[in-house]
């Protein structure tokens, strides 16, 4: 089917009157959620669908506020700072503080604590939509035709609703990697809510879930063990960050296996038991797969209605989230975009402009931030220095920091942090920014600010610094680390 394509400065067709709603939502993660409310606020009449809160989601389980609430984000950002107190209570030492006896940990405590942050922010969610006038229906949405979505309750029982425009907020979901024992093995979803804390624990996968979760359970206590297939975590990242995010997690005593597998799992008395492909085994008392996510549209009932997908499932469309049929937009993981909840925001808030707002707006994917909250955290903002090479035409003026943060002086942590900026050498044009260290998505969010304003090296360098701080490292790099032609790139796989 030929996708209309809007045309700047064009407004969507004001359609049949005659439909129950002007906009239907299915799905109440954070895309969904502000789509609804931005929606109604230009005057729209909005109703929203979702499935029942559980922290654990599954076909009919999932909550208002979607997977960075209740099974993402939030309860992992919780988890990390309980992790991470491990640390400050080595660190303390140096610093006069005398600690007798054992540090005793509850973890029952923190979940507890965890399940009623998002048990609150659920009920945040829905006091947003209905002060925003969003009727909210409870069940499984799914495309009737153009104009009609079907709610399906748990016990089976079906509504129909017409509705002008359709938005898809139905984000992405944890998958199992296909080995023989899968079963055994656990996503995102449990590990945020697992009953007793493991203490041995074997994770596939180096995305930003796995070296996170890495990062918790370390700093919880437990033996933890990584495998990933390439000789780095994080891939997509800047190889030079990735080499020292590498170097943090076996700092802090996680075993990596780079360039390794899991082929099969199996029960024991003693544990799960793992096998590589390198032949090794070990025992575990979790396994958690961490190997990516899938768009959330099986249930949809897309194909039926024309609406079009990718080989993976992701809805397909265009610089405005619209999709191959024209009143049916879709935002956030289900788009297989950027998948970060501020950017689900975003396509969101350009959705309701576009559509309701009188202001048609395409969402900048641009210089997006992002960070990856493993002991101590990675955030970056713009081109790594391997991307800015693949669309330079000039060369690179790379400039690095290394250094013991001041803390560390004192606590003796053989732990340093490392900043970077990516320069475009004709323009003088700050194309990246990088950092691994402590607060360093406090202090990437305000770079990120300069990035959109198209701050230069000279911006940088001219600002005056905040001492004694970290950040200001960012504004007295003076001194070249290197300068790279696009014609000497270097290939990389790791």
């Amino acid at each position: 089917m030929a996708r209309k394509m809007l045309k700047d400065g064009e407004l969507p067709a004001a359609g049949d009157e005659s439909y129950e709603y002007d906009l239907f939502v299915i799905g109440a993660g954070s895309g969904g959620v502000r789509g609804s409310r931005t929606s109604a606020g230009f005057g729209a009449k909005v109703a929203i669908c979702e499935l029942p809160f559980h922290p654990i989601s599954s076909e009919w389980l999932g909550g208002h506020g979607g997977t960075c609430v209740i099974r993402g984000c939030v309860p992992k950002k919780i988890l990390v700072y309980g992790a991470s107190f491990r640390g400050e209570f080595e660190d303390s030492k140096q610093f006069g503080w005398e600690i007798n006896g054992d540090i005793n940990y509850n973890w029952k405590k923190l979940l507890e604590n965890k399940t009623q942050e998002i048990v609150r922010l659920n009920g945040v969610y829905k006091r947003i939509l209905g002060n925003s006038g969003v009727t909210m229906i409870e069940g499984a949405g799914s495309i009737v035709d153009a104009h009609t979505v079907e709610v399906t309750q748990q016990d089976g029982s079906k509504q129909r609703h017409t509705a002008k425009h359709i938005l898809i907020a139905t984000g992405s979901r944890a998958q199992l990697v296909n080995i023989p024992g899968k079963e055994l093995a656990i996503t995102s979803d449990e590990a945020l809510s697992l009953e007793e804390l493991p203490k041995r624990a074997v994770i596939l996968g180096g995305g930003y879930i796995a070296v996170e979760f890495a990062s918790i359970w370390r700093g919880l206590g437990a033996e933890v063990d990584l495998f990933y297939r390439k000789e780095l975590p994080l891939r997509g990242f800047d190889d030079e960050m990735r080499t020292i995010v590498a170097s943090n997690l076996e700092g802090r005593g996680i075993r990596l296996h780079p360039g390794a597998n899991l082929t099969e799992l199996s029960k024991t008395a003693d544990g799960i038991k793992v096998v590589t492909d390198k032949g090794d085994e070990l025992i575990a008392d979790v396994v958690l797969f961490a190997t990516g996510r899938a768009p959330n549209s099986n249930r949809l009932n897309l194909e039926a209605v024309g609406v079009e997908v990718d080989q993976v499932g992701a809805i397909k469309v265009d610089e405005y989230s619209r999709t191959s049929v024209p009143n049916i937009w879709a935002v956030g993981d289900v788009t297989n975009r950027i998948n970060l909840t501020p950017v689900a925001l975003m396509e969101a808030t350009c959705f309701s402009k576009t559509v309701f707002g009188g202001q048609p707006i395409k969402p900048d994917h641009k210089d997006v931030p992002c960070a990856v909250f493993c002991i101590p955290p990675l955030s970056v903002v713009g081109l790594s220095e391997q991307e800015a090479l693949e669309e330079a035409k000039n060369d690179i003026l790379v400039y690095t920091s290394s250094f013991n943060p001041m803390k560390n002086s004192i606590s003796k942590r053989q732990e340093k942090s490392v900043m970077k900026l990516v320069v475009d050498a004709e323009t003088d044009k700050v194309l990246g920014a990088a950092m691994c260290g402590p607060d360093a998505a406090e202090i990437m969010q305000g770079l990120a600010v300069a990035l959109k304003a198209g701050a230069t090296k000279a911006t940088f360098d001219s600002t005056v610094g905040i001492h004694p701080s970290a950040a200001e490292e960012f504004v007295t790099m003076r001194t070249l680390t290197r300068r790279v032609s696009p014609a000497s790139k270097p290939k990389t796989n790791l």
